[in-house]
């Protein structure tokens, strides 16, 4: 009797189990017959088939225009596991020049810490295309100065662009005042409708819709250095020696120009150095206060720190620190966020952005870098170390220079070859990527463009061709 009084609760623990379990959905009485392996296999795959859902809905956000529709998966994708990741792999990589979204999970219990107030955008190169929202008006046009073979072309673009495109052109007063155009009876009717003004004493940064230079490298540089905040589009055109960052010619300049001003233009995001330099007080007071022949007077603000001045500026190629005149070791600190990472003593240091890689840090040993790279480059100028390497860090950091509290000298500092100045001991320059780019306009496309300039101007990789071993006409190889 114990035992069948013992059986029967048995029963109908059975029966409610059996009741309960058929009460239930399909998909949990699965989950119950399953064994903890078969569960953590499907929790990967729908874990698996959720980031394959976000990343179709990324590809669909970022599809260039003209771009075929990423067709959804199907029940069949979804279950053959052996062919979906190649698939999503063509999908996330296809067509864009970033590389793709990394996976949050990383095995089957760790991933990253969700941030939500912390969100970046990386815009994909390949989808920047130069679009107008009104008609451009004004433009501003830099010319090469001291150089009497861009008269003719300054004049000849000014007449296109006042005459026919009937704009208001933008020069500097110098420039227009020049005894050559000012002397020019047939230029003289549209040297009257220039618009001019004085660097350091006009702010047109508010009023410029498209800017064009018209000369090298340095026409490019003094143009970002008038824009302290945004910049208006630039158009480059190659009339000057190097011409690196100028990839258009001048010979068909009225179709480009027209082809910019209907819009759909590529355009390169030219990433700058926001800089900010701390000075005490009574050394800048001993300083010019004015801009000098061969710099631009940058925006100064006292800071709260008391007995202190702040200087920002935005950099487009490198931020350069050297011993100057001294004949010693410049010796000063470098930090990364705060924290002191080395000590840097030999001739200087270069900041530079990638845009700058291919100037005076190519010429110290640095790696060139492609401009829509985010990066900030840490080169040193002939280092009394045979193991100091140049670096790359993310654009994102904030390095600070120092001079090291037992530095034998003062050092000089330089901003895109600009404004040269002294910096002693309490001064400090504190470098990080500006949210104010300069968005370059591309002849043809900004992957292109860059190494078309690579192998015309720097010659890069260029090297009489090996012959074949067949034509050689010494080989140690010959058959018997």
């Amino acid at each position: 009797m114990e035992g069948v009084e013992e059986r029967r609760p048995i029963k109908k623990t059975e029966s409610k189990t059996n009741c309960t379990a058929s009460a239930r959905p399909p998909r949990q009485r699965e989950r119950q017959g399953k064994s903890p392996r078969r569960r953590r296999e499907v929790k990967r795959s729908q874990r698996r088939l959720d980031c394959q859902e976000q990343l179709l809905l990324g590809c669909e956000q970022r599809r260039l225009p003209g771009q075929h529709e990423l067709s959804e998966p199907t029940e069949s994708t979804v279950e053959t596991s052996d062919s979906s990741p190649k698939t999503w792999d063509r999908c996330r990589r296809a067509h864009f020049l970033h590389g793709p979204y990394p996976t949050t999970h990383f095995g089957p219990k760790a991933c990253i810490l969700p941030n939500p107030t912390s969100v970046m955008h990386i815009q994909d190169p390949a989808s920047q295309r130069l679009t107008w929202n009104k008609p451009p008006v004004n433009v501003l046009v830099i010319r090469k100065i001291r150089d009497d073979s861009l008269l003719e072309p300054f004049k000849e673009l000014c007449r296109f662009l006042v005459e026919e495109k009937k704009l208001m052109v933008f020069v500097e007063k110098k420039v227009a005042d020049d005894a050559t155009l000012t002397n020019d009876e047939a230029f003289s009717s549209i040297c009257k409708k220039l618009c001019t003004f004085r660097e350091g004493f006009d702010d047109i940064s508010h009023c410029i819709d498209l800017i064009i230079c018209l000369g090298g490298d340095g026409t490019l540089l003094y143009a970002s250095s008038l824009f302290q905040g945004s910049v208006p589009p630039v158009m480059a055109f190659h009339l000057g020696s190097l011409g690196f960052l100028t990839p258009f010619k001048f010979e068909s300049y009225r179709t480009e120009v027209a082809k910019v001003f209907e819009g759909n233009a590529a355009i390169i995001l030219r990433s700058r150095l926001k800089v900010k330099v701390v000075k005490d007080a009574l050394v800048r007071s001993e300083q010019d206060g004015g801009p000098d022949e061969n710099g631009l007077e940058p925006h100064e603000h006292s800071s709260s720190e008391a007995g202190k001045v702040t200087q920002q500026l935005q950099v487009l190629n490198e931020v350069v620190v050297d011993r100057g005149p001294s004949s010693y070791l410049s010796n000063v600190d470098l930090y990364l966020d705060g924290r002191l990472i080395t000590s840097v003593q030999g001739d200087g240091v270069i900041v530079s952005t990638p845009t700058g890689s291919t100037a005076y840090a190519a010429a110290a040993g640095a790696s060139m870098i492609h401009p829509n790279v985010p990066a900030i480059m840490v080169t040193p100028i002939c280092p009394h170390s045979l193991s100091f390497r140049p670096i790359v860090v993310p654009a994102g950091v904030e390095l600070m220079i120092m001079l090291s509290p037992d530095a034998r000298n003062t050092a000089w500092v330089s901003f895109d070859g600009r404004k040269r100045q002294e910096i002693k001991h309490g001064d400090s320059i504190k470098i990080t990527t500006s949210c104010y780019p300069v968005p370059s306009i591309c002849c043809h496309d900004l992957v292109y463009d860059w190494f078309d300039s690579l192998a015309q101007c720097l010659h890069w990789n260029v090297r009489k061709k090996q012959t074949r071993l067949s034509e050689a006409s010494d080989s140690s190889d010959t058959e018997n």
